[in-house]
C-alpha cells in the first residue's frame, strides 16, 4: 500500500462541512469518491482521513487528508489526476508520498486558522461568502490587548459549543494577532495554537469584536474561563469568515514539535 499526503484548498461555501454526511455535499464525501474513481474502486474502498473537520460555510488554504492506494502512482501524477476530476470549488495546492505511519489527524503538532472580519457600513455582496461583517466602530488596539489573555494553556469550556466531542476543553493557544487591512476595510485574527474545538475560533472572534467595541471589558476573557459557562460568551461569528490556514506537523514547526495528545484531538 502507497500512503499520499494531500494539501488540499476548498471554498467552503456550498460545502456541509468536511466530514461525510448521508445525502450532503461534503469535502470528504467529493474528495472520497474521486479518490476511488482514479482506482478504479467501488466507493468507499479507499478511505480519507483528514487533519481534522471544518464546518458548513468555513474554507481551507491548507487542509491535510492520506490516504492509501494499492498501488503507487507518482506523486505528481496524482496532483494531476486529482484536480482534473475535483469541481472548481476544491483545488489540491500538493502531493506527498508518506511514510506507511504517517496520519493526517494523529501527527498534528499545531493548526493555524485566519478570520476575516468585514467592516463595511454596508454588506458587501462579493464579500458575503467570504468575510463575516461588523458594521460598529471597533477600537483595535483593545482588541490586541485581550488577544494576550488567550496565550497559553487554558480551559475554554466557555468558547466551546454543544456538541463538541472532546474529553477535555483544555487547548494551548501560542499566537493570537488581529490586524487592521485598511485597503479592504476587514480586521484579519490569526490563531496558532495545538487544537481548536467545536466552534472555538468564531466564538472568541464574538468574544473579541465585542470587547472591541466597548460592550465587554477588555480582561474579559479571564472571567470567561473562571466561569466556564458558554452562556456568557453567545455571539458565534459567521462561518464564512474563517479559513484553515495551515496545518502543522513534527519536523515542520520546530518551536512548538509536540503532537497534540489523544485526548485533544
Amino acid at each position: 500500500m502507497q500512503r499520499y499526503k494531500v494539501t488540499l484548498m476548498y471554498d467552503g461555501t456550498a460545502f456541509a462541512g468536511f466530514q461525510r454526511q448521508p445525502n450532503k455535499r461534503t469535502v470528504e464525501g467529493v474528495l472520497t469518491a474521486v479518490v476511488n474513481k482514479i482506482a478504479k474502486q467501488p466507493d468507499p474502498a479507499i478511505v480519507v482521513y483528514g487533519s481534522g473537520r471544518t464546518d458548513a460555510g468555513v474554507h481551507a488554504l491548507a487542509q491535510v487528508v492520506h490516504f492509501d492506494l494499492p498501488f503507487e502512482i507518482p506523486a505528481a501524477n496524482m496532483h494531476r489526476a486529482l484536480n482534473s476530476m475535483l469541481p472548481l470549488d476544491m483545488e489540491v495546492a500538493k502531493v506527498d508520498l508518506a511514510a506507511p505511519d504517517f496520519h493526517a489527524r494523529y501527527d498534528v503538532s499545531g493548526k493555524r486558522y485566519m478570520y476575516r472580519m468585514d467592516l463595511g457600513e454596508f454588506r458587501n455582496p462579493f464579500k458575503r461568502n467570504y468575510t463575516g461583517h461588523w458594521k460598529f466602530p471597533v477600537d483595535v488596539l483593545k482588541i490586541q490587548t485581550a488577544l494576550g489573555d488567550l496565550i497559553g494553556e487554558h480551559d475554554f469550556t466557555s468558547f466551546v459549543a454543544s456538541g463538541a466531542q472532546t474529553r477535555t476543553f483544555v487547548r494551548t493557544i501560542y499566537e493570537a494577532t488581529c490586524r487592521l487591512d485598511e485597503v479592504n476595510d476587514e480586521l484579519v485574527f490569526e490563531f496558532y495554537g495545538n487544537g481548536f474545538m467545536y466552534n472555538q475560533i468564531r466564538i472568541m472572534v464574538g468574544v473579541l469584536i465585542e470587547i472591541g467595541s466597548g460592550t465587554r471589558p477588555v480582561h474579559d476573557i479571564l472571567r470567561l474561563y473562571r466561569v466556564k459557562d458558554r452562556k456568557q460568551a453567545i455571539r458565534t461569528a459567521p462561518a464564512a469568515g474563517l479559513y484553515l490556514k495551515h496545518v502543522y506537523y513534527m519536523g515542520e514547526d520546530p518551536e512548538h514539535p509536540t503532537k497534540l495528545p489523544p485526548h485533544q484531538r
